[in-house]
């Protein structure tokens, strides 16, 4: 498959799949827990609280591992893992990509200090189906 293909099924995994798993790593054991995904282009954003563990995993060890896709079958069963480096955003642009109704709930806006973005900056996506297992490679960005 060639790399502009390989970057085509990717975009459609992050397009139909907002739903996904953030693991972090604390004292040398991973922690998983579900999230929900906004991107732009490859780098992934998501909303959370100040006050998670989520938050102070990565302000210790900033790089995380993301799982995208293969939770419908009407969407098929391609998935990606994505190995990243997390940080906080700082920037109000990065925060509002990742501001929805959902959130909006919980927060007065997205200049609300209590509301956190994690910005995913991934170096390498891995894209797996299980419909084509020959289809299984990565990217290193």
């Amino acid at each position: 498959m060639s790399s502009e293909v390989l970057k085509e099924r990717i975009a459609d995994v992050l397009k139909l799949n907002r739903i996904g798993v953030l693991s972090t790593i604390k004292d040398n054991r991973p922690y998983a827990r579900y999230m929900t995904f906004h991107h732009e282009g490859f780098t992934l954003f998501t909303p959370t609280a100040e006050d998670t563990h989520k938050v102070e995993d990565i302000e210790d060890n900033p790089y995380v591992h993301i799982l995208l896709g293969y939770e419908e079958s009407e969407r098929g069963e391609a998935f990606i893992e994505v190995e990243a480096e997390a940080e906080i955003a700082t920037d109000p642009g990065d925060r509002k990509k990742a501001w929805s109704e959902k959130v909006a709930e919980k927060y007065s806006g997205p200049d609300d200090d209590r509301f956190i973005v994690l910005v995913c900056r991934p170096f390498v996506i891995r894209y797996r189906n299980d419909d084509d297992p020959e289809a299984a490679q990565e990217i290193h960005l």
